[in-house]
């Protein structure tokens, strides 16, 4: 049974780029492991927020195009997950509670035990990142990154090696050092963060800063991610309003109406 891994990897390369060929090993080894008794497969989370044993249904594995939002999060996920070289609770739990409210407890419950397995497998981050870049809008690779922000966060203290991660995939996504500096000083708070959110320094203008504002607020509305379902949206959402809260706190500062 071993090699319905391999043969996984080889279908979803050819239906899938090189996304998809990741995601068929994951999912190749969920089945070998399912046949050879090691492992169960998990159908939906109960009320406690647990996995309860059941049948995979194959019609409800995750998708695995290239553009897709859901496969390409969880990906990136193991990958900043990983890079501090351990995992912990609260990051699993920030990405399974985000594909609960996203996908429903069912493909949750799959979403999660294939992340177990990328957690596992060495892949090759920057064709990863390519290909993403090649398939997604920038607005959707934009909350890709606010969403990565928020994971590395959920333990309350970010590692180095986390941020270090997300900048790499930020620069293989095509994300401006602007736009980086911008959605990281969302998270990580300084004396400048307010600044640093409208990408601009404390030395711009008040028509710089009014400019700023009006071009962010563009970039980074809501509805350029509504196809991407309400959850996404409403992240964004709260992207949006950080946003607000930095100019309201320079207007402030600046004596600004």
């Amino acid at each position: 049974m071993g090699a319905i891994k391999w043969i996984g990897g080889v279908l979803g390369w050819s239906v899938g780029g090189v996304i998809g060929g990741i995601m068929g090993y994951a999912l190749g080894s969920i089945f070998d492991k399912a046949f050879s008794g090691e492992q169960t497969i998990y159908r939906d989370f109960n009320g406690s927020g647990q996995a309860r044993p059941g049948h995979f249904n194959p019609g409800q594995r995750p998708v695995t195009q290239p553009g897709d939002f859901g496969v390409s999060l969880l990906i990136l996920s193991a990958a900043v997950m990983r890079s501090d070289k351990q995992v912990v609770k609260s990051e699993l739990d920030f990405v399974k509670q985000f594909f609960i409210r996203q996908f429903g407890q069912e493909k949750a419950a799959q979403y999660i035990l294939t992340l177990r397995e990328l957690l596992k497998q060495d892949f090759n981050l920057r064709d990863v990142c390519q290909e993403i870049r090649m398939y997604m809008d920038h607005a959707s690779r934009l909350q890709l990154m606010h969403y990565l922000y928020g994971l590395a966060m959920s333990d309350g203290v970010p590692h180095p090696d986390e941020i270090q991660t997300i900048r790499s995939i930020s620069n293989w996504l095509g994300i401006s050092l602007a736009d980086q500096d911008s959605i990281q000083a969302m998270f990580v708070k300084s004396t400048d963060s307010a600044y640093k959110v409208l990408e601009i320094t404390p030395q711009a203008t008040d028509e710089e800063v009014r400019k700023a504002y009006k071009q962010l607020a563009v970039k980074h509305h809501p509805d350029k991610v509504s196809h991407l379902g309400e959850d996404v949206q409403k992240a964004a959402g709260e992207k949006f309003k950080q946003i607000n809260a930095a100019y309201d706190q320079i207007k402030k500062e600046r004596g600004l109406n």
